[in-house]
């Protein structure tokens, strides 16, 4: 069967989810038509996935839906953001009912998931890519940037570091584990990674600077430290490693993971030390753990790694587009 591109929109992705008070037009016309609530700004992020550099070629239509729209809400959790809006632009190499269906299905579930709605877009013909923007409010004067770090912080981490890794070298064959269980799950960890919305809103009043870990720990802290003019010690010791992965892997593998290769999609951030109460009243609120990894030194100190006490050198620095 064959779809122009407007029965695409109509049949997929123009669907009755709940009207928000702040939309003033959604999907079917020119534009979106939006209004920011008194006291708040808009937060906007624009993330493009292309098949073959940031998703495999065999990935289910389900799974690339999730995590299309996972690794862009990431990006609001970083801010502190409440995701209200997203824009969905596809190309695509033909119009694949079964697939669309699929896709479409997947794509609002995690939208209704995070209260989140799809107010425009666009479909084209070409190699499969996506690129998705989304759009967040938050207080004025409360955002988490990454030019806020101050010397003295300390550095968390939520979750544990590495999983996605492991699942996607699963992925590729690079290595195997017996226990389907565990393969399935660091699998999935890889494919459909948990945007840290919530713990981002919530610490967006007691942290100082945020960042997702999308390039990895050593990359996105680094942009922390660039933007703030600002050194760091980190313990290596201290970074969180879950049992699945010291068990089934080697360690030179799954610390290399944790620090380079991303896409665990956890949050990185910096709080005061006067804040730490306010913070640990926050952390029981959540099921997963945050981590501190070391602190903000100044400039001059430069970005150190630590390993029992002993300061080392890794030579990569996280994933780059153009390697």
């Amino acid at each position: 069967m064959k779809f122009t591109e407007f029965e695409i929109i109509s049949q997929y992705f123009q669907r009755n989810q709940k009207k928000d008070f702040n939309e003033i037009q959604g999907i079917g016309d020119d534009s979106a038509l939006l209004k920011i609530p008194k006291n708040y700004v808009l937060a906007i992020s624009t993330d493009t996935l292309v098949k073959g550099i940031h998703f495999l070629q065999n990935i289910t239509p389900e799974d690339l839906a999730f995590k299309t729209v996972a690794v862009n809400l990431s990006d609001l959790a970083a801010m502190g953001a409440q995701p209200k809006w997203i824009t969905l632009s596809i190309t695509l190499p033909k119009a694949n009912n079964i697939w669309l269906e699929k896709f479409s299905n997947s794509f609002f579930n995690i939208l209704n998931q995070y209260n989140t709605k799809l107010i425009g877009g666009d479909t084209t013909r070409g190699p499969l890519s996506i690129t998705l923007s989304v759009y967040g409010i938050l207080k004025k004067n409360t955002g988490l940037l990454r030019s806020n770090a101050n010397i003295g912080d300390l550095i968390y981490v939520t979750g544990s570091l590495g999983e996605s890794a492991a699942g996607l070298f699963l992925l590729k064959k690079k290595f195997f584990i017996k226990n389907s269980i565990i393969r399935n799950y660091l699998i999935n960890k890889h494919l459909r990674p948990t945007p840290r919305v919530y713990e981002g809103i919530a610490i967006k009043d007691v942290a100082n600077s945020a960042i997702d870990i999308s390039d990895g720990l050593i990359s996105d802290l680094g942009h922390i430290l660039k933007n703030s003019q600002c050194g760091a010690n980190v313990n290596l010791n201290k970074i969180p490693i879950s049992t699945i992965l010291k068990d089934n892997f080697q360690h030179q593998n799954y610390l290399d993971w944790a620090l380079n290769t991303g896409e665990d999609y956890e949050l990185c951030f910096t709080i005061s030390k006067k804040n730490i109460k306010k913070l640990n009243i926050i952390i029981k609120n959540f099921s997963i753990d945050f981590t501190c990894i070391g602190y903000i030194t100044p400039f001059e100190k430069g970005f150190n790694l630590l390993y029992n006490n002993k300061r080392v050198v890794f030579k990569k620095t996280g994933f780059n587009h153009f390697d």
